[in-house]
């Protein structure tokens, strides 16, 4: 890839590589997941449907990847559409809708994701763990500056609680695809 800027001022610098890793990222997972005819985004929003605890509201979807609730609404009318995700209506309150994954939608979510990990993989293995968890460090550090711009006041040990719980969950799902990795490519 051309340098296409390259400022003498880090703080320049280093945003712009902010912009343009998280842009090529997205080109990457989306040539990964257009494989199984979902984009970036609705893999995403199943990834969320799978793992916050249940009730799963399209509002509780929009909190957990930190995007607008109408964005989320959009990108799931067309999961519904495409048989991804269905709408059910709540018992208690009639005016609210859980989120469902249908079989076709985990099933895609399976495959796409095991090939989404295979992709993490490639892309982060050259790095030492130590690296690793530096630049995880580094990133939690430039998040928490930025949700902190977008909301002073809010307490972000909270949001902690609730993306570790969240967390636990998915990467415990993460391992077995993580270990059927290691097996494929040791065969």
């Amino acid at each position: 890839m051309a340098v296409k800027y390259d400022f003498d001022n880090h703080y320049l610098n280093a945003w712009l590589l902010l912009h343009q890793t998280y842009n090529l990222i997205l080109k990457c997972e989306d040539h990964v997941f257009n494989k199984y005819e979902i984009s970036t985004e609705q893999h995403a929003v199943l990834m969320a449907i799978k793992y916050i605890k249940s009730p799963v509201t399209p509002t509780a979807v929009a909190r957990w990847l930190d995007r607008n609730p109408n964005s989320i609404s959009l990108i799931v009318d067309r999961m519904s559409r495409a048989g991804l995700v269905r709408g059910v209506r709540d018992l208690r309150d009639r005016r609210a809708v859980r989120l469902v994954m249908t079989g076709k939608g985990k099933a895609i979510f399976d495959q796409a994701t095991v090939a989404g990990w295979r992709l993490i993989q490639d892309i982060l293995k050259s790095m030492e763990d130590e690296d690793i968890h530096t630049l995880i460090r580094l990133l939690q550090v430039v998040r928490e500056k930025s949700f902190k711009f977008l909301n002073p006041e809010a307490v972000m040990e909270k949001i902690h609680v609730n993306e570790t719980e969240n967390m636990k969950r998915f990467m415990k799902k993460v391992a077995g695809y993580s270990s059927d990795t290691v097996n494929d490519e040791s065969d």
